[in-house]
């Protein structure tokens, strides 16, 4: 199915309709984030011993791979819900829309790449490689330790697009006129809390308060959209207006 069908399917869809859809992306997005981090990954990491980090990757590798399986399906969950917000917030500016959406599918592909590093050690512990025999048991635990830190930095400078994608968002949501004004100040503020991560030092002390703030903006903006959706006609309203400007 090519993207202009299924652009043209979510045209179709009710604004309503859409809002629900997109909370219960945004729900499935943090809920795997929070399992694949908090539930898997910090199981096995032990920061600062490879030892017991690699004896851990090795003697739960199943627990490890379905770590990495829920971290692509959060970013395809992400990946959808970025386009459905697109789609809702363009009757307010469409350009800014864009914008806030490139920002948002930039970062989901930084943080799936990043990915490839959280797999990376299973490489290296595993193999049987001829050119790895180069280095020493504790050389490759290192090395698989190392790989990981890249995955969490690497991800944290995604959640610095995520910032960007915030503010925009947030202000289109204050703008808009059929969504509460309280939403899009919550975005504005989770998204300065991500933008710390232009640091990445700063971004990972400050990451405990930050996280807690940006989940509490996303479950009353989740709870939202699936509870109430959007106000139909002034959603259609403001598509209407927009389309007859030519202020796009």
């Amino acid at each position: 199915m090519s993207t202009a069908v299924v652009m043209d399917e979510i045209a179709e869809m009710s604004p309503r309709g859409m809002a629900r859809i997109t909370g219960a992306l945004f729900l499935l997005t943090v809920v795997t984030g929070i399992i694949a981090q908090a539930f898997i990954s910090q199981r096995i990491v032990v920061p600062g011993n490879a030892a017991t980090t690699a004896s851990n990757i090795l003697a739960q590798e199943p627990l490890f791979l379905l770590g990495f399986t829920i971290y692509l399906v959060e970013m395809a969950a992400q990946i959808a819900m970025t386009v459905l917000f697109y789609c809702l917030l363009k009757p307010v500016s469409r350009s800014i829309a864009l914008l806030a959406a490139v920002f948002s599918l930039v970062g989901c592909t930084i943080k799936t790449l990043s990915r490839l590093f959280y797999f990376a050690p299973l490489l290296v512990l595993e193999s049987d490689a001829q050119y790895l025999t180069v280095f020493d048991a504790d050389q490759l635990q290192a090395l698989a330790l190392l790989f990981l830190k890249v995955n969490d930095h690497a991800a944290g400078m995604a959640l610095a697009f995520f910032g960007f994608e915030g503010l925009l968002t947030g202000y289109l949501v204050i703008r808009s006129t059929f969504l509460p004004r309280f939403l899009g100040v919550l975005s504005l503020v989770g998204g300065l809390g991500w933008l710390t991560f232009l640091s990445p030092s700063l971004g990972m002390r400050m990451f405990p308060i930050v996280a807690v703030v940006g989940i509490l903006g996303a479950i009353a903006t989740i709870l939202w959209l699936l509870i109430v959706g959007v106000n139909e006609q002034r959603w259609k309203e403001q598509a209407y207006l927009a389309a007859a400007s030519i202020w796009r």
